[in-house]
């Protein structure tokens, strides 16, 4: 085993992924009520060495901008985002919905918009109702039992903690040497150890990993999506026996596309979020801390709390340490 990746005895106990039998759904470690899988390894003491030890003179934004004709996963028919005025300036003076007077509607310039997107637009975080096996998902939950007319009854992002966490950073391209990884790249354990060994990164239990593929350098040109380099199972098993808590890339779907499988359309996700209860960050924007050559920092994230739903969106933000 790696030594900048060796897992002692005691904290497999704590790692999920060794509970986990191949397509099969993890009975979580943590008890039968448990929602958040790994994302248990964050406590007090967690959180206050990983701030006892940060830089915040410095702060770096990984999430993208939400626009009209943005990128995203439409490929199951899903509704792109969307926004749209809902009240107007000189529409508030025609229509005066607040049934103001007109010297109210002139003097108060009033503007309201909405909007409307699948969940997993933009930057985001998926929860354990994402994916599953056979009408279950992670921990035993199932769809006869758990899943309601509009939204899962478990599992949703708002039982997410807020993530504060020693992040790693995982530039797989920059490792061979491109901008970009070839479409369809499969990142597994001989690109993650050698990554590890060219940047001398260390990986811990309790870590974020962030892994740069770097198809952000498309973005925000349609061809992000196809054909994505990104993780594949073995890549992602490795990932997760050695303890991370949450593992994101730069692309759309954090693995490989297309599947290398004949069954599973997404075999990394069914994994990580139904066997070794890991929550997937999908869309993050590496490129800053990637040409700072950041590989270790603070990681601070917080999901939208939608009550129910398979996916949110996160603002996450990293910070160097000292």
């Amino acid at each position: 085993m790696c030594n900048a990746c060796y897992v002692d005895e005691a904290t497999k106990n704590k790692i999920i992924a060794y509970n986990a039998e191949f397509h099969k759904c993890t009975k979580s470690p943590y008890g039968k009520d448990d929602e958040i899988g790994m994302l248990h390894m964050i406590d007090a003491q967690s959180r206050s060495s990983i701030i006892s030890c940060t830089d915040a003179s410095k702060v770096f934004d990984l999430s993208v901008d939400h626009f009209i004709g943005m990128p995203g996963w439409f490929g199951a028919g899903d509704q792109p985002y969307q926004i749209w005025m809902t009240h107007t300036p000189q529409g508030e003076i025609v229509a005066n919905t607040m049934n103001a007077s007109p010297e109210a509607n002139q003097l108060v310039a009033y503007s309201g918009d909405a909007i409307s997107m699948y969940t997993h637009c933009g930057t985001h975080i998926d929860t354990f109702n994402h994916f599953g096996y056979d009408g279950e998902i992670f921990n035993g939950f199932t769809a006869k039992d758990h899943l309601g007319s509009r939204v899962w009854q478990k599992c949703g992002p708002e039982k997410h903690p807020p993530i504060l966490a020693r992040g790693v950073l995982l530039d797989v391209a920059a490792m061979h040497g491109v901008d970009t990884l070839p479409a369809s790249h499969a990142i597994g354990k001989a690109d993650i150890e050698a990554c590890l060994k060219k940047q001398g990164t260390v990986l811990k239990p309790g870590d974020v990993v962030l892994l740069r593929t770097g198809q952000m350098l498309l973005w925000p040109d349609m061809s992000f999506t196809k054909n994505t380099p990104g993780l594949n199972r073995e890549g992602a098993e490795y990932l997760a026996k050695h303890g991370a808590i949450m593992i994101g890339a730069d692309n759309l779907t954090l693995e490989q596309t297309p599947s290398a499988h004949d069954l599973n359309f997404f075999p990394v996700h069914t994994y990580l979020l139904a066997e070794a209860g890991v929550p997937i960050l999908e869309m993050a924007q590496l490129e800053e801390i990637a040409a700072e050559k950041l590989y270790e920092f603070a990681f601070f994230g917080a999901c939208i709390k939608l009550r129910g739903a398979t996916g949110a969106p996160m603002r996450p933000v990293v910070m160097p340490l000292n």
